[in-house]
């Protein structure tokens, strides 16, 4: 049975279901209908949004070989991977999966936190309230069933970049918190400087 989280709140992944070992972290999204004016006649760009695993040694992130995205599709140890891009956010259901093995994590790694940015949102003047049912949901990879949603309905207007939550290691347990942290950050690089 899913489980609907509010911001901030913290569910314990491996307690309520005994051997889980990988699951599989969905995030979709879908464009917001923009309003064309006389003067905005012509296409506007596609909002790319892009999701990405920054896995953490001791709550710090150790360098890029520990960013999983978009451009490092598989961590090296194989314990994450990316299972490629949307560019557009166009169909139904998750629009970009990131897969985690809990089971064969290296215990280095404490947290895996899920973030998300707009590609070029400086230059194409772009952000999160042009976005309308944005989801993250952790599902059980041995039987695909979802054990948690968290559905963005606050306005993140002029935010570009999301931190949707955190999955991380407490007392030999995996939890996963939903954070709906919402920043200016202009890209990945700037983000993940929060981390390092």
């Amino acid at each position: 049975m899913s489980v609907r989280l509010q911001k901030g709140q913290k569910v314990s992944l491996t307690k309520e279901n005994a051997g889980l070992s990988q699951v599989l972290v969905g995030l979709g999204w879908d464009e917001a209908p923009q309003k064309r004016g006389f003067f905005n006649l012509g296409k506007q760009a596609d909002i790319d949004c892009d999701a990405s695993a920054v896995m953490l040694k001791n709550g710090k992130l150790g360098g890029n070989g520990d960013l999983v995205y978009f451009g490092n599709l598989q961590h090296r140890s194989g314990t994450v991977q990316h299972l490629g891009d949307n560019l557009t956010g166009a169909g139904d259901g998750d629009d970009e999966q990131i897969i985690i093995d809990l089971a064969n994590m290296p215990q280095q790694y404490d947290k895996i936190v899920i973030v998300v940015n707009i590609y070029d949102a400086v230059p194409r003047k772009q952000h999160f309230g042009m976005i309308r049912n944005a989801f993250i949901r952790l599902v059980d990879g041995r039987t695909n069933q979802e054990m948690c949603r968290y559905n963005l309905t606050e306005d993140y207007s002029g935010m570009t970049a999301m931190i949707f939550g955190e999955i991380y290691r407490y007392n030999g347990e995996w939890k996963f918190s939903a954070v709906g942290q919402g920043t200016n950050d202009p890209s990945l690089g700037d983000l993940c400087r929060r981390y390092v």
